[in-house]
């Protein structure tokens, strides 16, 4: 599978422009693109004190009404982050659209960053969707720096993890590292993307990674803007789990459970 990480800036509540930037890469994007993937809030930005539900979007709404549209129209999948309003709740979500099926995946983030639990709400699950030969599965973030939502991933089969990022200095380091770790404890892929540049008083530490099963660093990008177009090589997923199978071998039970849905696989925390 052919895979772009999009390491993009953002502007906190200028949806038209982030979307803008958005809808660029997709026409620039190589034809034979399989999935793209964008940074953590790509289409709103951060939530702030103040600015949360004027930046919060619904799913149905025109914005990923258009990205479903690209999508179909590029034979493209985006995996992308937004702030999600739903009732009278705020998610930080991120949402996977497929050319076949539209949204095909929505995850909430279930680890908030401190400066955002009082703003949104968190999730309380994760899910993933088998597409074009890869069971694949998302993280936010801060998510990545436990092993619980990954394992539990990894549990329903999940071969690719894609991780919509928004990490800042000094922390550029921490999710370096977390991310091989991830990779090599669950055996599979890691796609990180990976926002660069200003924004919400940050400096945003770029390093958008694909990584192998065997936690093998196949790409690190840098702090600037760039979109790199990427192979996973799924022969790659069987050799790390030829001589041994970390599920199979583990001895402490992850707590909650697994249920299959229309979209895909769901793990529902205890």
């Amino acid at each position: 599978m052919q895979i772009a990480l999009a390491q993009l800036a953002s502007r906190e509540g200028d949806i038209a422009s982030n979307l803008s930037r958005v809808v660029d890469c997709i026409r620039d994007s190589d034809p034979a693109t399989e999935l793209m993937v964008f940074p953590e809030t790509q289409l709103t930005g951060f939530a702030e004190p103040g600015h949360v539900a004027d930046r919060a979007l619904t799913l149905d709404g025109p914005e990923l009404a258009t990205l479903i549209e690209l999508s179909r129209e590029y034979d493209t999948a985006l995996a992308l982050g937004l702030l999600e309003r739903a009732g009278e709740a705020v998610y930080n979500t991120t949402v996977l659209i497929t050319p076949e099926q539209g949204p095909a995946l929505r995850y909430r983030k279930t680890h908030l960053w401190p400066d955002e639990r009082e703003l949104v709400s968190p999730g309380d699950s994760v899910s993933c969707v088998a597409w074009r030969g890869y069971r694949i599965g998302l993280l936010i973030c801060y998510d990545l720096e436990f092993p619980e939502p990954a394992r539990a991933l990894a549990a329903m089969g999940t071969d690719l993890l894609v991780v919509t990022n928004g990490n800042m200095d000094p922390y550029g380091p921490v999710h370096a590292r977390a991310a091989q770790v991830r990779a090599q404890e669950n055996q599979c892929f890691l796609a990180m993307a990976n926002r660069v540049g200003e924004g919400a008083g940050l400096t945003f530490a770029g390093e958008s990674a694909l990584v192998a099963p065997d936690g093998e660093l196949l790409f690190r990008a840098g702090r600037e803007e760039r979109v790199t177009t990427l192979t996973l090589d799924g022969e790659r997923l069987a050799h790390a789990r030829r001589t041994y199978d970390y599920l199979r071998d583990r001895r402490l039970a992850l707590p909650g459970h697994s249920e299959e849905t229309p979209l895909g696989r769901v793990w529902h925390f205890a």
